[in-house]
């Protein structure tokens, strides 16, 4: 059983690793550069406010945990609420993509779908592990995962019925960049600090790459 936890251990921190890549990778070479167009330098006022705000999250869990002392690590709390909007953008974009002209768009649909699928499936692997290394057993973090995802669906029906009312996302996208930004930098790379060992530093290191460029080759292939 001990040979078993430490085995698991070790794959959390290389998943950990992987999720700390993928999510500077999605912020950096997919949310900021669809957010940016029409907008000027005022975006970056949009990722700086995702930032802070994520930083008031963490100290308003910090300051409940420390006096109720929860099992689970607030990175765990902040990575289901920034990936729940993340994911609710990408039901509006599946949505805005068979809406636009002319209606049904099937193509731009159906190749919105399979871009969403692609990042996703890498995030999502990443989530797990960040979800489990925080101290969710292995069942709720699936759960959670399998909620989150369902933002999805909330985005693409919200899309659907009040489509005329939705502004132009490039500020929502900003933020959501900036919440990934602060997770993988403040809660994640510092836990990822935590390991002593040259090797497995070398490996979290390269998993850490393997997931900025995971999303580069994404977005190279969707482009």
């Amino acid at each position: 059983m001990a040979l078993k936890e430490k085995w698991l251990s070790k794959i959390l921190s290389m998943l950990v690793s992987f999720a700390s890549g993928s999510l500077l990778g999605g912020a950096f070479l997919h949310l900021i550069p669809e957010s940016l167009f029409p907008y000027d330098e005022s975006i970056f006022i949009a990722i700086l406010i995702g930032i802070a705000v994520f930083f008031l999250l963490e100290k308003s869990l910090w300051r409940h945990c420390h006096e109720r002392e929860c099992p689970v690590h607030t990175f765990a709390y902040l990575n289901l609420f920034g990936d729940s909007i993340h994911n609710f953008i990408d039901g509006v974009i599946i949505a805005a993509s068979f809406l636009s002209p002319p209606t049904p768009n099937i193509a731009l649909g159906v190749a919105a779908t399979w871009a969403v699928v692609a990042h996703e499936l890498p995030q999502e692997i990443g989530d797990f592990g960040i979800l489990v290394y925080g101290g969710f057993n292995r069942n709720k973090a699936l759960f959670y995962n399998l909620l989150t995802a369902i933002a999805a669906i909330v985005g693409a029906m919200f899309t659907y019925f009040f489509s005329a009312f939705i502004p132009n996302l490039g500020y929502l996208l900003a933020f959501a960049a900036g919440s990934f930004i602060y997770i993988a930098t403040t809660d994640l790379i510092p836990e990822l600090h935590k390991e002593r060992n040259p090797v497995r530093s070398l490996a979290q290191f390269i998993l850490l790459s393997v997931g900025i460029a995971f999303m580069w080759a994404l977005k190279l292939y969707a482009s």
